[in-house]
């Protein structure tokens, strides 16, 4: 005869479902990461403070990072109700061709100086998830490599124009001959931000193992590892460099690019062109004279001009400038699916991840990276449903205030 204590261990046991361990610590960590910041934090603990800080860090005072962060938290959703939600889709198209996500994989330089799978990494999980990926002129991985390992991937090439006209011309035919889909031209460049992280840890590449290095590093086992025995770190697009970031970009910047620039490379470039680093009205009105398809609104992560212009804020005024015919694309402080969403809400077509993607390689490499799409993707839906909405056509901007908007009202009526 079962007695009552018995009784009430099995009525425990059915009322509780008990999580089975996930051995993999890989898997495990990735598993309970269920937001981006989780992977900033695994990344930070596994990475040494130099590569992470090159990451992570801004120009300066890190003032225009802050603000464009700060103006997607600002955000006041105005969400609809009694709408089926049940189908919810996030298809889209960007330049003529259809993906799976409003997402892409921007350009980021030396990856795998942050985990050896680098923008292999990335190129594959694009290919995968139906978003393209962008390459950097200060890639670790060879445009033909990418073209190889994405063969049927939406690849993008990012040029900073070089003073040496014939050496960019090289790197745009080589990008045409591996099939990739487009071109972004990076303009917010004419030289080097002043990264103040970098300084101080004195990041050089490839990175330099002095004591303070070794000490820092030492803990960091698999990247220690990883950087001991895989292959060394070079420029897939350039010839070897044994100096620091700033150096190495302000050799290779030209600030004497101008409109004339852009045109020639419209003329020597068949397809999809994007101008990135975008941050006036007027600069947009200009260059989408120039015959582009894309204007990419953003101030590099924050990484150039401190106290820069927030890309989320010009996103209306350029859409009402420009209309219809020319994509908008946007980026700088996307941490959340529902920054993705106010963005298109807004009247962007399109955005870019950086630092959200690479915080996802710094903790788990390849797996990393996926995992950092799917916590986006999960978010963008679960945003969606909530403001009413089953598909990206029906973003409005009449759905989003932002504190800027707020602000200026409040001042108007008080007049």
């Amino acid at each position: 005869m079962a007695t009552k204590g018995s009784g009430r261990i099995k009525n425990l046991r059915q009322t509780l479902k008990f999580r089975k361990p996930i051995l993999n610590p890989k898997k495990r960590r990735l598993t309970y990461a269920i937001t981006i910041h989780d992977l900033r934090t695994i990344a930070k603990h596994r990475t040494p403070i130099g590569p992470f800080d090159y990451v992570d860090g801004a120009a300066e005072d890190e003032v225009s990072l802050s603000r464009a962060r700060q103006a997607f938290l600002d955000i006041e959703f105005k969400p609809h109700v009694l709408r089926d939600v049940s189908n919810t889709s996030l298809n889209t198209k960007m330049c003529g061709a259809d993906f799976s996500l409003p997402l892409g994989i921007a350009p980021v330089g030396f990856s795998r100086m942050m985990q050896t799978e680098g923008e292999i990494a990335g190129a594959s999980v694009a290919n995968q998830k139906g978003m393209p990926f962008a390459l950097s002129t200060m890639g670790t991985t060879s445009i033909e490599r990418v073209a190889e390992v994405a063969p049927g991937g939406s690849n993008w090439f990012q040029l900073y124009l070089w003073r040496d006209r014939e050496r960019s011309l090289e790197l745009i035919n080589r990008a045409a001959k591996a099939g990739f889909t487009g071109l972004i031209l990076t303009v917010d460049a004419q030289v080097a931000g002043a990264r103040l992280r970098d300084v101080r840890n004195g990041l050089t590449v490839p990175p330099s193992l002095t004591g303070k290095t070794l000490i820092e590093a030492a803990p960091k086992v698999n990247w220690w590892w990883n950087f001991l025995t895989k292959d060394p770190l070079v420029f897939a697009s350039l010839e070897s460099w044994n100096g620091t970031v700033a150096e190495l970009m302000n050799t290779m910047f030209d600030p004497t690019m101008t409109l004339d620039d852009l045109k020639w490379i419209r003329k020597v470039w068949d397809g999809n062109l994007l101008v990135k680093g975008v941050q006036r009205v007027d600069d947009a009105v200009a260059i989408a004279k120039c015959g582009v398809e894309g204007i990419w609104l953003s101030n590099h992560g924050g990484r150039q001009l401190d106290r820069a212009p927030i890309p989320l804020h010009l996103i209306e005024p350029t859409r009402k400038a420009l209309g219809k015919k020319v994509e908008i694309h946007v980026d700088t402080g996307i941490m959340h699916g529902a920054d993705v969403i106010a963005s298109l809400a807004k009247g962007a077509n399109f955005t870019w991840i950086g630092r959200a993607y690479m915080y996802g390689l710094m903790a788990g490499g390849r797996a990393g990276v996926s995992r950092a799409v799917e916590i986006l993707e999960t978010q963008m839906v679960r945003t969606m449903k909530l403001l009413g909405v089953s598909d990206l056509s029906e973003l409005t901007p009449d759905l989003v205030d932002t504190a800027l908007e707020k602000s200026l009202i409040e001042t108007k009526r008080k007049r």
